[in-house]
């Protein structure tokens, strides 16, 4: 059965600490190139804007909760004005993401933090309901298990903790599918680590999860969508 935040695994002040890093993967948002099933709600540019207040709103509340040391892991290169405005502001380092596929930059990014630390935790910055509780949880259970997975209500995942790395839960993965929770469930198994899993969230993918933005992003994403010109208008842009 999944586990909620609020079981008795939930990271407390008063456990041992873990030391883990919070590993955030992030993609420069060009206009066209992020959050493309976004586009015809909010066109290329809204999509893009969108992109980076979900990137920019996560690291806030990251430092916020103060759970574990950040590091934010880009593509195609650091140096993109948002990479480096977010970096200074919450005092991150970043990272260039390496390997031909999503899966390879994320095995690369989690075996070279984990030179480093006892555990990771890799996050994307698509879902918007993702807690301290949440996170929390996570950590705690990372103490005395090898992998913590947090699924997608899509089918993918929102998180996945790690004590160490195999290549098998990264390699032929159908990354954007509705199957990546599942194999990565099925490869853990297979794996015979210790792992718990968390109760699903949801992640901002698609036109009808704009709905479930939170409040505070939720008008602003209105103002977007009536204000964007439709996507064959627009050329590519970047946003900082």
């Amino acid at each position: 059965m999944p586990i909620t935040p609020d079981t008795e695994t939930c990271h407390r002040l008063g456990q041992p600490s873990l030391d883990a890093r919070l590993l955030v993967f992030a993609r420069a948002p060009v206009a066209g190139q992020v959050k493309t099933r976004l586009i015809p709600a909010l066109g290329a540019e809204g999509a893009a804007r969108l992109y980076g207040r979900l990137a920019a709103d996560l690291l806030r509340d990251l430092d916020a909760w103060g759970l574990a040391p950040v590091e934010l892991w880009v593509t195609p290169d650091a140096g993109h004005p948002l990479f480096d405005r977010l970096a200074a502001r919450w005092h991150l380092t970043q990272h260039r993401q390496e390997g031909e596929d999503l899966g390879a930059r994320l095995a690369h990014a989690a075996r070279t933090a984990l030179t480093r630390s006892e555990a990771v935790v890799l996050l994307g910055t698509d879902c918007a309901e993702l807690s301290a509780d949440y996170l929390g949880t996570a950590l705690g259970l990372l103490r005395d298990h090898d992998a913590v997975l947090g699924p997608a209500l899509d089918g993918g995942y929102v998180l996945l903790g790690l004590r160490q790395v195999a290549s098998e839960l990264f390699e032929q993965m159908p990354w954007g599918s509705d199957r990546v929770a599942d194999l990565t469930r099925r490869r853990l198994d297979r794996l015979g680590w210790r792992w718990r899993e968390l109760h699903p969230l949801r992640d901002i993918d698609r036109p009808e999860d704009l709905v479930h933005l939170p409040p505070s992003m939720a008008d602003w994403a209105r103002e977007n969508e009536r204000a964007s010109p439709p996507s064959g208008d627009l050329r590519k842009r970047s946003y900082p």
